[in-house]
């Protein structure tokens, strides 16, 4: 089932794990026009920063959390977006935040930090 409001992909991308293989995924994926692309068996690392999101995701957040039903975790996960996007500081931006890093990108200005 799509998340609401937004449109169905055109592809997805999965790893080996015999799940992906199941013959109803692979109809359910045939009969809503997604292509499936597979990644190099036995390489974790070949999507780095999925892998990193999906950690960060389950550490700070769905480990910490009950939800009752698809729409209860799709709103606790916007939520999580918001605040990661817009509160939560990033290392890696030299201690900004990803919406205040693009909308200095957009003004042309100077980014925080040394």
């Amino acid at each position: 089932m799509p998340i609401v409001k937004h449109t169905l992909p055109k592809y997805v991308s999965t790893d080996n794990d015999p799940l992906f293989r199941f013959h109803r995924w692979l109809a359910n994926l045939r009969i809503v026009g997604i292509n499936e692309i597979k990644t190099v068996p036995f390489v974790p690392r070949s999507h780095p920063f999925v892998e990193r999101l999906i950690g960060t995701v389950r550490r700070e957040h769905l480990e910490h959390l009950f939800f009752w039903n698809g729409p209860d975790l799709e709103q606790k996960l916007l939520a999580y977006r918001d605040y990661y996007n817009q509160h939560r500081y990033h290392t890696g931006l030299s201690g900004d935040t990803p919406t205040a890093t693009g909308r200095r990108k957009r003004n042309g200005t100077k980014t925080a930090g040394p």
